[in-house]
Order: C-alpha cells, then structure tokens, then sequence
C-alpha cells in the first residue's frame, strides 16, 4: 500500500529533490523512514538511524541494500524539515484512503470527529512575559489570557492548557481527526493550537476539506451524520452543521440552565442518534494507538505546521495498520 501510495506521488517528489549542493535522501526513502518511526515507537531520529544500521527489515522497507551507509542524523533532521514544508502526509494520507475507497470500506453518509491533546516539546517552565503583549486580549470582551501575556521560549506557539477540569496544564497542541464509521478510517485529520473553541472550529474546517462548505451544499445534496462528545454541543457549531447539511449527533448535557442542548427533536430522536454515539469509541482507538503504541504522547518536533504535519502522517500509519487488516491478502 506504501508502494502504491508513493508512486502516485512521484510528480510531486520531483520538485523536492535538491538541485545543487551535496545530494540530498530520496523523499520517498525518507517518507518510508518517519512511517517506521511512527509504527514502531522509535523516539528520535538518532534511534532510528541506529536501527536502520542493522534492522534488515528496516533497510528492504526503507529501500536500502544491506550494504549501504546509512544517513547521518543531521542530514536526516535537514531534509526531514524540507519534506515538512511540503504536502507530502497529507498527498500520502489521500493515497491511501483511495485504496480503502476501492475496497468499499469508506462510509460515505457516517462520520465522527473529535480531539485530544499532543503534549509540545516544550516545558512549563518556558514560559515567560512576552515583551510585547497585545493591548486587547483574545478572550471574552477583551480579557487578556495566559496566551496574551506569555510564550514558551522553546516553543513559542504552543499554549498552556488542559482539557479537563482535573487534569495539570501542560505546554500544548490539539489534534483532531474525522473518520468514517464502517471501520473507523480517519478521513481528514489537522492540527491547531490549544484553545477551547478549537474542537468545533476545527471540525468544520475538515467537513470543508470532504466537500461540505456551505457554498458546496444544494438542494441534491445527501445529508450526512457527524457524531461527537459533549463539548461540541455549543449553538454556532451546531448551525455551522446543519448549513452543511449535516444531522447533528452530538451528545447532550444533562438539564442545565448553564450548559443548554441545541439539537432538534427530531434530531435528538433520529434512529442512528443511538448507534452514532456507541461509533464514538472508534475514535479513541486511534489516539490511544498514536499515544500508546507510538509516537504522539510527546511530539518532537515544534511550531504548529510541524506538528500538524506529523499529526497527518500519524493519521497515515493508523489507517494502514487497519487496512492490513481489512483487505484480504493477495
């Protein structure tokens, strides 16, 4: 599938091959070395580099003869950086979901999207004043926020936050996905800074990328259904759905004055309410994967485009690692 994917891509690597200078690794081999680090749990580049000296595996997957010299991790570092400026996960994630699409393994009518936290490589002691602080702030009616007022020297677009009430306020990004709910394939996937809006913002802005922009939408358009947690139940978002003929299956509050419901009866009781909800756990599986099993606990990369490109290529791996398993052997 890997094969597959990069040689529909091979235009496009063309033009990010280096034309002067010292020669640079192959894109596609170094596309194949960030898709073991992610499917088996290798921390850093230099560990990878170790492996890739004596895992045979590695090398016939990567597409180095056992012979070969393997890179330096500097080397690698740089030209992982100039692949990152580029489209690539996101091309190779859209590869691979085709494959799915042609085995009938995509749902085209049931979705779910929801969000977790990608812990930055930064510290909260990093943090200090900025030194010029804006003179309105970003929150309610202007109120200055801990964003407003300081920054992480390390990471100077990571945020301070925590998505429960319990939980310690860690130096931060938010990671969302979309995925289908046949067999639980991410469809898109971004990555944003922390705040507490990012959630919905970022679930329409996916919904855009699948073709559900409200300029997209008429009369002949299919409505689909979009499951989520509790913290998408907020009125804009719920609006911002049905512009884009989406049914709403978003998980209510109990009743409460502070805390109100927004969908519809009609949509509280549509029949696949029910089954939209019990989909949402297909979700989990993938951040627990991506947490647990590999490398997202800790990213180790910095800057919101970085992260969000690594985040893609994440979303990639998981789908491969399901498609394994649902496309019979040959």
């Amino acid at each position: 599938m890997v094969d597959r994917g990069l040689n529909e891509m091979w235009t496009h690597f063309e033009a990010l091959y280096a034309r002067r200078g010292r020669p640079s690794i192959a894109p596609e081999r170094l596309l194949r070395a960030l898709l073991l680090q992610a499917l088996y749990s290798i921390r850093s580049e230099t560990q990878l580099m170790e492996q890739l000296d004596y895992n045979l595996l590695y090398r016939w997957f990567v597409g180095l003869n056992p012979d070969d010299e393997v890179w330096d991790v500097t080397v690698f570092t740089k030209n992982r950086e100039r692949l990152m400026a580029g489209e690539v996960s996101q091309r190779l994630l859209e590869a691979v979901l085709r494959q799915a699409a042609e085995h009938d393994l995509l749902s085209e009518e049931h979705f779910t999207v929801d969000g977790t936290l990608i812990q930055a490589w930064a510290s909260r002691k990093s943090f200090v004043p900025k030194q010029k602080p804006p003179e309105k702030g970003s929150g309610s009616g202007g109120k200055k926020l801990l964003r407003d007022t300081h920054e992480s020297k390390s990471d100077p677009e990571a945020r301070l936050f925590k998505k429960s009430a319990a939980g310690q306020s860690l130096p931060s990004y938010l990671g969302h996905v979309l995925i289908e709910n046949r067999n639980g394939l991410v469809m898109a996937a971004c990555t944003t800074q922390s705040a507490t809006s990012a959630e919905r913002e970022a679930a329409l802005a996916m919904l855009d990328q699948r073709g559900r922009s409200p300029g997209q939408v008429n009369e002949q358009t299919r409505p689909i259904t979009v499951g989520a947690d509790k913290l998408y139940q907020e009125k804009e978002f719920i609006a911002g759905l049905r512009q884009r003929k989406v049914v709403p299956h978003v998980a209510e509050y109990e009743p409460n004055p502070h805390w109100p419901n927004w969908l519809t009866d009609q949509e509280r009781h549509d029949p696949g309410y029910a089954i939209s909800q019990r989909k949402r756990k297909l979700v989990e599986k993938v951040f627990g994967w991506a947490k647990l099993d590999s490398i997202l606990r800790q990213v180790k990369v910095r800057g919101v485009k970085k992260v969000n490109w690594l985040f893609r290529l994440l979303a990639t791996a998981a789908n491969l690692l399901r498609l394994v398993k649902l496309i019979p052997a040959v």
